[in-house]
């Protein structure tokens, strides 16, 4: 089981990136999957979640306006656009699966969550 992020990167203030997921060796679309983030000397905290059938999403009150998660269940990925980035947001970015099939609604505690990826580094700098 391998999740993959890609779509990090250095961008300016304002800017917008769109980070990808992709499962290989496990079927997104039983799970809630979450996006965290965790910078320099801070603990790894939830930053938006997205329901197994894709009908709800949760956003941290940081990001409420700014980012969108979304699913493609035919295509094994979850995606999470920024938009409006801040210097603030500048984290490594991971995802992961809910250690549980169909739970709703969806779980913001890092616990809950299984089979990370390795990160992607977001940086936002001018």
């Amino acid at each position: 089981v391998q999740l993959v992020e890609s779509g990090g990167g250095l961008v300016q203030p304002g800017g917008s990136l769109r980070l990808s997921c992709a499962a290989s060796g496990y079927t997104l679309d039983r799970y809630n999957i979450g996006w965290f983030r965790q910078a320099p000397g801070k603990e790894r905290e939830f930053v938006a979640g997205i329901e197994w059938g894709g009908s709800s999403s949760y956003y941290a009150g940081s990001v409420k306006g700014r980012f969108t998660i979304s699913r493609n269940n035919a295509k094994n990925a979850v995606y999470l656009q920024m938009n409006s980035l801040l210097p603030e947001d500048t984290a490594v970015y991971y995802c992961a699966a809910d250690r549980l099939k169909y739970r709703s609604p969806v779980p913001t505690l890092r616990d809950d969550y299984h089979y990370w990826g390795q990160g992607t580094q977001v940086t936002v700098s001018s």
